[in-house]
């Protein structure tokens, strides 16, 4: 008889206690899983910046020397049209070919952020949809 009570599943813990235990139990979970998913947030946003910021470092490392280069075949260029028209002509015509270049780049660039979705921490976020649902799901039973 004693090997019977051995193979019976284990009393739930919950079995013994007070609807207000539960409650109270409830909104503890509650607040702990709150804080938890801010916590997950806040560190996978903090992540995300420090790599943001890192790159956005080395873009602006990579434009001032793209800055420098483009300066000097700018300056190339000019002095090859000078060979053709007089040297403040030549100056004037690729600084206008260079301002036309730099308009197309900035309205494409335009376009372009006004289609990005703003950032969003999305593991914080499937990871609390799983929680509400999980949730839901309990309250059904």
């Amino acid at each position: 008889m004693t090997e019977l009570k051995d193979l019976r599943p284990a009393a739930n813990p919950y079995d013994s206690r007070s609807t207000a235990e539960l409650v109270r139990h409830l909104s503890e979970d509650v607040s702990r899983l709150v804080r938890d998913e801010i916590r997950l947030a806040t560190l996978e946003i903090t992540t995300k910046g420090r790599k943001a910021g890192f790159g956005a470092g080395l873009f602006g490392g990579a434009g001032v020397v793209a800055l420098y280069g483009g300066g000097a075949l700018a300056a190339a260029l000019i002095l090859l049209v000078a060979q053709v028209l007089t040297p403040w002509i030549a100056a004037l015509v690729v600084g206008v070919a260079l301002l036309v270049v730099a308009a197309v780049l900035a309205l494409a660039g335009k376009s372009q952020v006004k289609k990005a979705a703003p950032p969003l921490p999305k593991e914080t976020l499937r990871s609390i949809k799983a929680d509400v649902d999980a949730v839901k799901e309990s309250a059904h039973r």
